[in-house]
């Protein structure tokens, strides 16, 4: 599962952490979320987040597959209402929408504009931690138009 922290400081967007966290494949499906859920709530403890934002689940060919994710999903939003934190989630084409301006961009063009809004140099980082990083960007935007649009309304 990709997990990423974004800072947000008078506008400015700049990348706090990205990490994968992994669970050993060989153990039963219960104690691999358990895990899961342990490893979030650390992540969470240690950067102490003002909101989670996950991407929604997506629908798959695979259906075992889809209902891991699924799964895994479910886990990050109760590591964060745990937590007394807030979930937002996006569709995966929304959150490609938000950061690349285009709802079909692959996963590399995601990850190069992860990089340029974050200010970023290019290194060594999987797909899925830029995934979560994009998410954040998602979410970040999506905050600051509420934002504005309520301000209108005042």
């Amino acid at each position: 599962m990709g997990v990423g922290v974004v800072n947000v400081d008078r506008d400015v967007l700049s990348l706090v952490d990205a990490n994968v966290l992994k669970v050993r494949r060989g153990i039963a499906r219960p104690e691999r979320l358990h895990k899961l859920y342990s490893e979030l709530l650390k992540y969470i403890a240690l950067y102490e987040p003002d909101e989670v934002a996950i991407e929604e689940p997506f629908v798959a060919r695979n259906v075992q597959s889809a209902i891991a994710v699924g799964q895994a999903q479910a886990v990050a939003m109760i590591a964060a209402a745990a937590s007394g934190l807030n979930v937002a989630s996006y569709a995966p084409r929304e959150v490609k929408l938000a950061v690349t301006g285009f709802g079909h961009s692959s996963k590399e063009q995601v990850q190069e504009m992860v990089f340029l809004t974050l200010g970023v140099i290019e290194q060594p980082m999987s797909l899925d931690a830029s995934d979560a990083l994009a998410v954040s960007i998602c979410h970040i935007n999506s905050r600051r138009v509420q934002d504005l649009t309520l301000e209108e309304r005042l």
